[in-house]
């Protein structure tokens, strides 16, 4: 069964910006954060849309937006923070993750 965590954070500008393109693309609100192997520093973050909440998913909700984690990654960034950011390169969502010991230069992979 999903268990809501409150360990892991989206922020409000990230559930805005969620909840936008879950319209925009006629999906439910719900953005699924993981992690893999590679990248430039070990692992990477990877973001898609989830048509549904899975069994062994840990769901962090603001504002009726779910960002989830599968059991497997969540373990690597248990205690972060979701945030979506814009800035003059672009704008992204950003993971600011307090076990990450280093990352790259872009902010999508880390090392712990």
């Amino acid at each position: 069964m999903a268990t809501l965590a409150p360990d892991i954070i989206l922020t409000p500008s990230a559930a805005a910006r969620v909840a936008a393109i879950a319209v925009k693309q006629g999906k439910p609100a719900i953005l699924r954060l993981s992690v893999d192997g590679g990248g430039c520093s070990g692992f990477q973050y990877k973001f898609g849309f989830a048509d549904s909440v899975e069994s062994d998913d840990v769901i962090a909700e603001h504002d009726g937006v779910k960002l989830v984690v599968d059991s497997v990654s969540i373990d690597l960034v248990r205690g972060c923070a979701v945030d979506y950011v814009e800035s003059l390169a672009g704008a992204a969502f950003k993971v600011e993750n307090p076990n990450a010991a280093s990352g790259c230069g872009c902010g999508s992979s880390f090392s712990v």
